[in-house]
């Protein structure tokens, strides 16, 4: 059985945020990630997580701007020192969450200027920070318009172009079935630089168990391949988080 990780961001929600950590624990997780933690006191965050002995497996970068900002920003030409600012504080926090990967957004942007960019903030990012995994995720268009980082096969020539052994793939499924319609073949395609795994059903993105993804053949080649990272849970549930829970016993 691969090891489940639970999206505190999309899953308990009919919790408040710091009590979702217990009842994640209670469900039999032992890793939570949060897409953007920033505006909770990190102390009240590294707390409930020592309490609960679970590990924070993921967070995104970079902090969100509740000024109508871009989500991510990455990829923008022109962006570059806010990048790195932003970035800087991202790390800080990911660092005192113990926080296992950092995403980094590319934001909305087209072209080789945009390629340009993304590549060499990557770089720098990977060199600012050489202990912290860092990974990056192909977003569909459709969830995400004009997000840069819409393809896998580009995601694999950015990493291949930087070279650099703390920046891997963020592998989401939903997003894979929704850019390449086979996630069981994109997955073999790319698991050689995937370092954590994210899963929902298509097209609902509900629960990872009826629908288009066949999660069963899925978990059992992530198994039999030797993957050990997380898989997390990133999904809205249909009735409660505690109620749809069964695909992990079904898996």
């Amino acid at each position: 059985m691969p090891n489940f990780c639970a999206n505190l961001t999309w899953l308990f929600t009919e919790l408040p945020f710091l009590e979702r950590f217990e009842a994640a624990k209670e469900a039999g997780f032992d890793a939570v990630e949060v897409l953007f933690p920033y505006d909770i006191n990190a102390q009240d965050i590294v707390n409930e997580l020592g309490k609960h002995e679970l590990q924070m497996a993921l967070i995104n970068c970079p902090p969100p701007n509740y000024t109508g900002g871009p989500q991510g920003f990455a990829a923008i030409p022109g962006l570059e020192e806010r990048f790195k600012k932003d970035f800087g504080r991202a790390l800080r926090y990911a660092q005192t969450l113990g926080a296992t990967h950092l995403h980094i957004m590319s934001g909305v942007a087209a072209g080789d200027a945009a390629k340009a960019t993304f590549i060499n903030n990557l770089r720098w990012a990977a060199a600012e920070a050489p202990e912290q995994s860092l990974t990056i995720e192909p977003i569909n268009g459709e969830t995400m318009p004009g997000y840069f980082l819409n393809d896998f096969n580009l995601g694999r020539e950015v990493i291949t172009a930087i070279d650099a052994a703390n920046l891997q793939l963020q592998f989401d499924t939903f997003h894979a079935a929704k850019i390449t319609g086979d996630v069981l073949g994109t997955w073999d395609a790319m698991r050689d630089i995937t370092a954590h795994v994210q899963v929902a059903q298509v097209s609902d993105r509900g629960e990872p168990d009826q629908g288009e993804i066949d999660y069963p053949t899925f978990f059992a080649m992530l198994d039999a391949q030797g993957y050990r990272g997380w898989v997390a849970g990133e999904y809205k549930p249909r009735t409660t988080t505690a109620d749809g829970l069964g695909w992990i016993a079904d898996s």
